[in-house]
Order: structure tokens, then sequence, then C-alpha cells
């Protein structure tokens, strides 16, 4: 694959994960799958760069809605405190894990998000009917 290639397709990813980070899916939903699989990166490494990518996006995203009056800081101590334990954690976990048993979890959590959100959809349907 070309440079400019590879570039272009970084940059692409990055916007398309951005976007959808600042509408609330979460940007790495999208971006670790379209670096490991269509640019065929390792899993470590593509957690790695959507953490990295993730703290950008979060802090753009945290200045908008503080803007707009959307951040309420009650109990904001414990969630970030709980937040950076258990992000601490999970980083030392996935650090001796393997990357391929990784992909798999990590496929299977997009498949119960997908479920999760699927059933949301359904029984907002089913309410609208009623």
């Amino acid at each position: 694959m070309s440079t400019e290639l590879l570039i272009f397709l970084y940059l692409l990813f990055g916007f398309i994960a951005g976007i959808f980070g600042g509408l609330g899916m979460g940007g790495g939903t999208l971006l670790i799958p379209l670096l490991s699989i269509f640019l065929g990166l390792d899993q470590k490494l593509c957690q790695g760069i959507n953490l990295v990518s993730f703290l950008v996006m979060a802090l753009f995203s945290l200045i908008i809605h503080y803007k707009n009056g959307f951040i309420v800081t009650k109990g904001l101590f414990y969630i970030i405190a709980s937040g950076v334990v258990f992000s601490c954690g999970g980083a030392l976990l996935a650090g001796v894990l393997p990357s391929g048993l990784l992909r798999v979890v990590f496929g299977y959590f997009l498949c119960g998000l997908a479920l999760i959100e699927a059933v949301k959809v359904f029984r907002k349907k089913k309410q609208n009917k009623d």
C-alpha cells in the first residue's frame, strides 16, 4: 500500500471516528475495527491509538458540552476516580493478554453492544405503537 493511500486512510478513519465520537457513539467502536481489519494493525496497537485519539476527542467534546451547560459536576470526582482506577487495570490486563484474545473479546463486545442497541430500538417502537 502506498504511503499516500495509508495517510489518507488514517485521516479518513480518524475523521469517521471523530464524528461518531462527537455524536456520543464512541469513536473506538469504529476506529479499532477499521484499523485492525482494513489496515491489518495489531489489536493492542489499535487500542493504544484509540486511547490517544480518545483523549483529544474527549477534550473537545468536554469543552463544547461545558459551554452548552450539559456538564453536571455533582459526583464527578467519584466517576473520574473509578474511571482512572479501572482504566489502569484494564490497560494492565490488556498488556498481558494476547492480541488474538483481545480481538475476539472486542468482537463479542461489539456484538453484545449491537444486540443491546437493537433491543432498545424494538422496545421503543413497541412503546410508540401502544
